[in-house]
């Protein structure tokens, strides 16, 4: 199984509908099943819900073979944490989906390190959804010793301009 979340706070609608689309034109071995939010799109090949309780979206979350969903640091912690094949797509402020485009720089970024894959749009979905069975993500290694390193560096930066 296949879970495509979208996160609770707003509507995704461009990414539910490209999902369903590309069963429009192929069929992967692997069922989907969604929570939209309070979309205004309804999917016609797969089981979706606007939300789900907690304990029932961990638990779909963990059953799931992989996970579609948007660019949001919590959806990519999640699938790092359980060790999920993850496919975002990045919320774009063109589009009415956030407020700026950080979603992007995320997603970009951690798939360049080959944590998740990335599909900034229907035509990328598309083919990206084809290699999300077969995606074995890198590992992420926590360290905090680099990131307070870069952040006494940048104190250090802020101390200099005074």
């Amino acid at each position: 199984m296949i879970f495509l979340t979208v996160g609770t706070q707003f509507p995704f609608d461009r990414l539910v509908q490209a999902v369903d689309e590309f069963f429009d034109e192929y069929d992967l071995d692997d069922e989907i099943y969604a929570q939209i939010g309070s979309s205004a799109y309804r999917p016609r090949h797969f089981e979706a819900v606007p939300t789900l309780d907690k304990e029932a979206f961990d638990r779909r979350f963990r059953e799931a073979n992989a996970i579609i969903g948007h660019a949001g640091m919590g959806t990519i912690m999640l699938a790092f944490d359980c060790g999920k094949p993850l496919l975002a797509m990045p919320r774009r402020k063109k589009y009415g989906e956030v407020v700026n485009d950080h979603q992007v720089a995320l997603a970009d970024e951690f798939e360049a390190l080959g944590h998740i894959l990335v599909a900034h749009n229907a035509s990328e979905l598309s083919a990206k959804l084809t290699r999300l069975k077969s995606f074995a993500p890198q590992r992420r290694v926590a360290s905090p010793e680099a990131v307070a390193e870069r952040i006494r560096c940048f104190v250090k930066s802020i101390d200099r301009r005074k």
